[in-house]
């Protein structure tokens, strides 16, 4: 068996995402890995989200962190809006990703009768997922004086509103079909925010392995993050390498993983990350 090892001058780079607890509401659930439960990680923050059928989490927007997404399972469907007010829906199946700018609104909703379950990745370590700008939240701390001005209503159409934020509301399963706006036709923006990740070939194959990436190159609006899917086979290595100009946030999908990180001057640590556990390699 392999013990973890390190020269004690490196921090841990190891976090157990999906048996820490987070928000639980219903079957449905947000667990992070920020800055306060991984230091190490100043670049990157991370989400484990599963929504149940016929939840969704609700219209909000990230003020300082670009949200990309991969689905692992069930079906979800997201309509985003960006500050020019042109709109995009899209249904996402497993190995589907998404990239949200900051400052995107954007709504998530589980398709069909099963569950879905996806990763976030927020590009900055200090991002909390529960600290977002929720359009309850927001509309639930206006007076109704302003609120029926602003939308042209009576004060007692917002009597059944709620007084705090929603996080994930709960109704009926989405129709199939992605229904109309509700008012006026729908401007889509300029570049997509989903591409199908491993719907396609593998990036490159290897001899131990596959690796699936996607980059700007390949998915123009994700400017901040590259994501990659690499698939190990028993007993093979990534080979020795760094990353000169990026942060690396990893998830254990399946299996077990034994990661070293080197940091000059004799400095090293291994960890043995299993399937739910979160990595973090800063750049260097």
């Amino acid at each position: 068996m392999v013990h973890e090892r390190c020269n004690l001058s490196l921090p841990s780079f190891k976090f157990e995402l999906e048996k820490s607890k987070g928000k639980v509401i219903g079957d449905s659930f947000g667990k992070e890995a920020t800055v306060e439960q991984l230091p190490i990680s100043k670049g990157i923050a991370g989400v484990s989200m599963r929504i149940e059928p016929g939840a969704m989490r609700e219209l909000h927007w990230h003020a300082t962190a670009a949200e990309w997404a991969f689905v692992l399972k069930g079906r979800v469907r997201t309509t985003v809006i960006n500050p020019a007010g042109q709109a995009e829906t899209n249904d996402f199946d497993p190995g589907d990703i998404w990239y949200f700018p900051r400052g995107h609104a954007h709504v998530l909703e589980c398709l069909g009768k099963e569950p879905t379950h996806f990763i976030l990745i927020f590009d900055n370590g200090y991002f909390s997922e529960f600290g977002t700008f929720s359009i309850t939240d927001w509309i639930g701390h206006t007076p109704k004086p302003l609120l029926a001005k602003n939308f042209g209503l009576p004060e007692s159409a917002f009597d059944g509103f709620p007084k705090e934020e929603v996080y994930f509301a709960r109704g009926a399963v989405p129709p199939e079909a992605i229904p109309e706006n509700l008012q006026g036709p729908r401007v889509s923006p300029p570049e997509t925010h989903k591409f199908r990740m491993l719907a396609g070939a593998p990036h490159a194959i290897f001899k131990g392995g596959r690796e699936w990436r996607v980059d700007s190159t390949r998915f123009p609006i994700s400017t901040t993050v590259t994501g990659v899917i690499l698939d190990l086979e028993s007993g093979a290595l990534r080979e020795l390498h760094w990353h000169p100009n990026a942060d690396e946030w990893q998830y254990i999908i399946e299996g077990d993983l034994s990661v070293t990180m080197f940091g000059s001057n004799g400095r090293f640590r291994t960890e043995q990350l299993h399937a739910g556990d979160v990595g973090y390699i800063p750049q260097g």
